[in-house]
């Protein structure tokens, strides 16, 4: 492929640890690399940082790098919400400088294609302190099962931006907030609801995950989402699991080890 690495002292497998040390992206071609969840980015490009739309929060992570075209999405996105009169952003994770499985958090975020858009949004920029350490907005009830007084208009308007683009692919949310969401918009409507996905956690944001790219041919794709706006059966079968929950396995399953793509740890050999 493109990869042609300096090889690097220390041994990498591909751990946690081994993508945490990287500090700078890597890879002369841009290329996500395997599954959303298994993967890595080469050629990654950082966020903007000093765009006045948007802020990314906990800089000192290095989780704001991804694909161009992810990168070009969120600034879309944040030009749009500023045109629909909403204020600033706050974008969350979206991947390490060369993509990879973060030490705690995130299971996915690893081929640059995923970014955290936070349900808080702020009138004047945060400060560096504020960005180090902000605090974040819940918007559904401790019994998982309704939006509370924090959901609004603008809430509703940010998700509804960031569904309706051709690159995205879905956006993980939380149930009660999509069962939110198909309650406030008509049925002749509803199609952009087709990508909102119900998730357990995202009570404070939403999970945007992009398409593979045109030409990426390292990207794995996932299954397609089944057709219909999902507010029906699908989501009703979440809600009830909230409210009789299944007894958990006693003896649960042995987790099967990923495999880490070849090219990935050929990445992590780069300097």
């Amino acid at each position: 492929m493109f990869l042609a690495p300096i090889i690097m002292a220390a041994a990498v497998t591909g751990a946690p640890a081994d993508w945490a040390r990287m500090t700078h992206p890597a890879g002369e071609q841009v290329q996500s690399i395997g599954e959303y969840s298994n993967g890595c980015i080469a050629g990654a490009v950082s966020a903007d940082l000093k765009n006045p739309y948007y802020q990314v929060i906990r800089q000192q992570n290095r989780r704001f790098y991804g694909h161009p075209v992810l990168v070009s999405y969120i600034g879309d996105l944040a030009d749009r919400a500023h045109e629909a009169g909403l204020p600033i952003l706050l974008v969350g994770d979206m991947a390490m400088p060369r993509g990879g499985r973060f030490i705690k958090g995130h299971a996915s975020h690893q081929t640059g294609l995923d970014v955290d858009i936070w349900f808080r949004m702020v009138k004047k920029p945060l400060g560096k302190k504020d960005l180090e350490k902000p605090w974040a907005l819940t918007i559904v009830k401790d019994n998982f099962l309704e939006t509370n007084g924090y959901y609004s208009k603008d809430i509703y308007t940010l998700v509804k931006l960031a569904a309706t683009d051709d690159r995205v692919a879905r956006i993980f949310i939380n149930p009660a907030i999509k069962n939110q969401l198909c309650r406030d918009t008509p049925e002749e409507e509803r199609g952009w609801l087709h990508k909102i996905r119900p998730w357990w956690g995202h009570t404070a944001h939403i999970h945007v995950r992009l398409e593979c790219p045109e030409g990426a041919d390292s990207c794995v794709k996932q299954a397609p989402i089944p057709e219909g706006d999902g507010c029906g059966t699908e989501l009703q079968s979440w809600l009830d699991e909230i409210r009789h929950p299944k007894k958990k396995d006693t003896k649960p399953k042995p987790k099967v080890k990923k495999i880490v793509p070849e090219q990935c740890i050929q990445l992590l050999q780069m300097n």
